[in-house]
C-alpha cells in the first residue's frame, strides 16, 4: 500500500516549486491531491498531468476562500487527512518594498503578513475543522528565516517565524483537545525553486552567486524541491505518528553551524 493511498491532501501554493513537488509526490504515493494557487493558469496545467487530482483557485489571505474549499471538501469527501501550508511570498515581487528595518514600507509589511502568516493560521483553523471528526496531518512550511534574523528581509522573516511559532499552538491545541491531529513545521534554506531565480539573474553572474551560495551551505550545494517534498510525506503519513510540534530544517546543514547567521 502507498504511503498516503486514498488520503484526501489539500496543497496551498502547488502550481510550482516546493508546492508543485509535494504534489507530484502525495499523488506518486496515491493521494487525492487538491492543488490550489492563484496561478490557475500553472495549477490547471499541472492538475491534468497528475490523474486523481483537482486544481482549486485560493487566495490564502482571504477568509472566505477558505470556507468555500472547505465547504466543497466535507461535501465531496466528508473530511480532509493532510493540509500542507506551503503557500508563500517574499514580497521582493510582490510589493514595492523596501523591506530593511529601518525603512520597511507598511503595506509591504501587510501583505507578506497578509499571505504567509495570516494564510497558514487560516489554513489551520479551517483543517481542524475538517479533520477533527476522524484525525489528520498539519504541515506548515516555514523557512530557515523564521529561525534567525534577516537584515534586508524582516517581513519575511517575521511571517516566517510566526508560522514556527503557530505550528507549535496549533499542536498543542489538538493534543489538548484530544483531536488526532498532528501539526509540524518544515524550515527549509538554499532550495533551488523560482524563487530564487529573480534573486540569481542570469549567465556568469548567476553561476557566481551560486558558487557564492552554495560556499556557505556545509553539504556544499542548493537542494531541490523534492527534499522538502520527502520530508513533507514523513510528516504527512503514519511513520510520524508520535510527532508534533516539531521544526524539521531542510538546509543542507546550514543551521547547524556558524551560517546561521545570514549575511547582506
Amino acid at each position: 500500500m502507498k504511503r498516503l493511498d486514498q488520503k484526501i491532501c489539500l496543497i496551498t501554493g502547488a502550481a510550482k516549486g516546493i508546492g508543485q513537488a509535494i504534489a507530484e509526490l502525495f499523488h506518486q504515493e496515491g493521494g487525492i491531491v487538491l492543488i490550489s494557487d492563484i496561478d490557475d493558469t500553472q495549477g490547471r496545467a499541472l492538475s491534468k498531468t497528475l490523474p486523481q487530482s483537482e486544481y482549486h483557485h485560493l487566495d490564502v489571505k482571504h477568509e472566505a476562500e477558505w470556507q468555500k474549499i472547505t465547504d466543497y471538501i466535507l461535501d465531496k469527501y466528508g473530511r480532509l487527512d493532510v493540509l500542507v501550508n506551503n503557500a508563500g511570498i517574499t514580497g521582493f515581487l510582490e510589493t514595492k518594498g523596501p523591506f530593511d528595518a529601518e525603512n520597511v514600507d507598511l503595506a509591504s509589511w501587510q501583505e507578506v503578513q497578509a499571505v504567509n502568516s495570516t494564510g497558514v493560521m487560516l489554513g489551520c483553523k479551517y483543517a481542524i475543522k475538517m479533520m477533527k471528526a476522524s484525525g489528520g496531518k498539519i504541515v506548515n512550511i516555514s523557512s530557515r528565516s523564521g529561525i534567525v534574523g534577516i537584515p534586508l528581509a524582516v517581513a519575511y522573516a517575521a511571517s516566517k517565524a510566526a508560522v514556527r511559532n503557530h505550528t507549535k499552538s496549533v499542536a498543542l491545541y489538538c493534543a489538548e483537545k484530544g483531536y488526532q491531529i498532528r501539526c509540524n513545521s518544515i524550515h527549509p534554506a538554499a532550495i533551488m525553486t523560482p524563487m530564487w531565480d529573480t534573486m540569481l539573474g542570469k549567465g556568469e553572474m548567476r553561476e557566481k552567486m551560486i558558487k557564492d551560495v552554495e560556499a556557505g551551505i556545509p553539504m556544499g550545494k542548493f537542494g531541490e524541491p523534492i527534499d522538502v517534498a520527502y520530508s513533507a510525506l514523513f510528516l504527512a503519513n503514519k511513520e510520524s505518528k508520535y510527532i508534533t510540534g516539531i521544526e524539521l530544517t531542510v538546509d543542507g546543514g546550514i543551521l547547524a553551524g556558524s551560517q546561521g547567521k545570514p549575511t547582506e
